[in-house]
């Protein structure tokens, strides 16, 4: 990996092994998640997630590759990372063994949001990098932001949207299923926001 005055070399070669394992723990995440889910379009909407999961562990290695650094090479906060991520299976193993179907649905919605907090930061984190970057490196680093990023800001905020509207539901009061944030096609932060003051209206 080329030295660059304007961020570390070693921290970017961290996030880019953090970034490879978040996307191969994604895709357990995405396997267990759905198996419990019951709402079709939850359902559906998970497995979309998991396709482009794999997708985007081919854009991460490919990226590793050109810059030089061993997708598989370990570190304390990849092993860190891979933690969190069986964590979240296990979390959702325990909830359908011990609870109802509907408990064990939110629970991986849940789970999902953990995943994809994280996974939407990492690749949040790349861009500033590719922003700050020079040459070819900064020519990969753009490609491999731009081909995910908007998948990245579909997942997290759809995925939020989901499990506060199931939330809801399990709570008694009436839900918007599918969420606000899906029927308005959300791909932002303050899409998001809008989209959820708008609940009212839609239930």
């Amino acid at each position: 990996m080329a030295k660059n005055p304007t961020y570390d070399a070693a921290q970017l070669q961290d996030l880019l092994l953090q970034m490879m394992e978040t996307e191969l723990g994604g895709e357990q995440v995405y396997r267990a998640a759905i198996s419990c889910a019951i709402n079709p379009d939850l359902k559906k909407e998970f497995e979309e997630y998991l396709e482009e999961t794999l997708g985007h562990q081919n854009v991460v290695r490919t990226l590793c590759e050109e810059l030089g650094v061993d997708p598989d090479g370990l570190s304390p906060s990849r092993s860190v990372v891979q933690h969190i991520g069986q964590s979240l299976v296990k979390a959702m193993e325990l909830a359908k063994s011990n609870g109802s179907p509907a408990a064990a649905q939110l629970v991986a919605c849940e789970c999902v949001v953990h995943a994809e907090t994280k996974d939407h930061a990492n690749w949040e984190l790349l861009g500033k990098v590719a922003d700050a970057a020079v040459g070819p490196e900064k020519k990969a680093l753009k490609a491999a932001h731009e081909k995910v990023e908007k998948d990245e800001d579909h997942h997290l905020y759809h995925s939020q949207g989901w499990c506060r509207e199931l939330a809801i539901e399990n709570l008694g009061m009436p839900a918007v299923l599918p969420p606000p944030e899906e029927v308005k096609q959300v791909e932002t932060a303050i899409g998001a926001s809008r989209a959820e003051q708008q609940r009212t209206s839609m239930l």
